[in-house]
């Protein structure tokens, strides 16, 4: 299979970034160097927080500063582009028509996912920023695969906000507070599986108990990406 250059537009926030050029690493299949993907990744940590122009209706404002990216990319020969921010593609539409590099759109595999491992009737919980859960890009999502959607009560997605912009700090948090998010959506509202819709819940790394309820979106677009590249996920 042809080997197949990666655009990566990151720094949404930088930290979630290197987790998911570490995980590129570790899941491909490789025995040297010349067995790796090609990345060309930009680190566009000034980029507007996305969830604020969600909240606030300043979408322009984000697609003006991410624009040039995707030319930078063109330019570099990628052939497929990886977002790893989830808030960020409420603009998915948009940002696909900046440019003819095909953009792996994370919610839409990451629902393929969902529907292959756990059915199509599923109730799935989602834990992300406000402005993702606003823009309701995972709710439609949802709907369009004939999916229950759930999302956590005002208290606890607090909480999430918290942990979030926590690991964005460089706070350490610990996997304890997460799998407590998790068991809520599991225990209260039913829900047969958890979306991670936010990069930096991936920097986290809860039991092998609640990972079997959770698909994290992070992965979803590693291995995707790995694919798309021509190279075998492992």
């Amino acid at each position: 299979m042809e080997n197949k250059r990666l655009g990566v537009i990151g720094g949404m926030g930088p930290k979630a970034t290197s987790v998911f050029m570490d995980r590129i690493i570790e899941h491909t299949a490789a025995q040297r160097d010349q067995d790796h993907i090609d990345m060309i990744v930009l680190s566009h940590a000034t980029l507007p927080d996305r969830t604020q122009v969600i909240l606030k209706n300043e979408g322009d404002r984000f697609l003006k500063a991410v624009e040039p990216d995707f030319r930078l990319l063109e330019q570099a020969g990628a052939a497929h582009i990886a977002i790893p921010c989830n808030t960020s593609h409420f603009y998915i539409d948009e940002m696909q028509g900046m440019t003819r590099i095909p953009i792996i759109n994370m919610v839409d595999e990451t629902l393929r996912e969902i529907a292959g491992r756990f059915g199509q009737r599923v109730k799935v919980g989602v834990l992300a920023t406000n402005g993702t859960l606003r823009s309701g890009i995972y709710r439609m999502a949802c709907e369009k695969h004939g999916m229950e959607y759930r999302e956590p009560e005002a208290s606890v997605q607090q909480q999430v906000m918290d942990m979030i912009y926590d690991v964005k700090k460089g706070v350490d948090v610990g996997s304890e507070a997460l799998e407590a998010l998790v068991r809520s959506l599991v225990e209260r509202e039913g829900c047969q599986c958890v979306i991670l819709a936010c990069t930096e819940l991936s920097c986290i790394k809860p039991n092998e108990h609640i990972l079997q309820y959770c698909v994290d979106a992070m992965d979803v677009l590693v291995r995707k990406s790995i694919e798309r590249s021509g190279k075998p996920f492992v």
